[in-house]
């Protein structure tokens, strides 16, 4: 149940459900935190702390839906020819930009084997944007006002930029969310004349 004056936006794809599907391994996680410093510069920042803006995050959810999940053997950063599962949903409530999805389990055991292995909370997340806008680059904190996803890595937690994301493989099967109460889906549009702004197309942010 959403409490009363709390919002949450979701989106999912919906994908035809086969029971024991040996090659779907459901999976949850924090992907970052919005309106919210990274406690650490990600790669490709140029060494800025940033903020993704809620209104950037809320407009760029669509594009986090089908995009892949990744890893490197060391669980320290991204590797986009690891391809090992799939997004298919995505939720902002409050803060936490939540998602879940497949992993690809037997064609990467060795991810659900070491999810199974590692410690509860040691697993975090890593976003992929390409096509940022930075507000202003003078600035110590980068604030990025537009960006699309283009895939998330999974790693450890203390390797991650943002120390509040989070990884585990989920107890159900994904499930569509369904908003009840006062929660309400709300689509942002970015204005025009963002001054400062910087193009990145490629760049990996985690």
């Amino acid at each position: 149940m959403i409490g009363e004056g709390m919002r949450l936006e979701a989106m999912a794809m919906t994908l035809p459900e086969v029971s024991g599907h040996p090659n779907r391994i459901p999976f949850e996680g924090v992907l970052t935190l919005v309106d919210e410093a990274s406690n650490r510069p990600p790669a490709g920042a140029r060494g800025h702390r940033v903020i993704l803006t809620r209104a950037a995050a809320l407009a760029a959810l669509p594009s986090l839906l089908g995009m892949a999940v990744d890893y490197t053997p060391g669980w320290d950063g991204h590797d986009a020819r690891r391809k090992c599962g799939v997004i298919t949903e995505a939720d902002l409530d409050g803060k936490r930009l939540r998602v879940s999805g497949y992993l690809y389990a037997k064609d990467f055991p060795e991810v659900e084997q070491h999810m199974k292995r590692s410690a509860p909370g040691s697993m975090g997340m890593s976003y992929e944007l390409a096509d940022a806008h930075v507000e202003d680059m003078r600035t110590e904190v980068w604030t990025l006002t537009k960006a699309t996803f283009t895939g998330a890595a999974i790693l450890l937690r203390e390797k991650a930029a943002y120390r509040g994301t989070s990884f585990a493989l989920a107890a159900k099967r994904c499930r569509t969310v369904r908003l009840h109460g006062s929660a309400r889906t709300e689509h942002f549009r970015l204005q025009n004349g963002v001054q400062q702004m910087e193009r990145r197309k490629g760049t990996r942010w985690n």
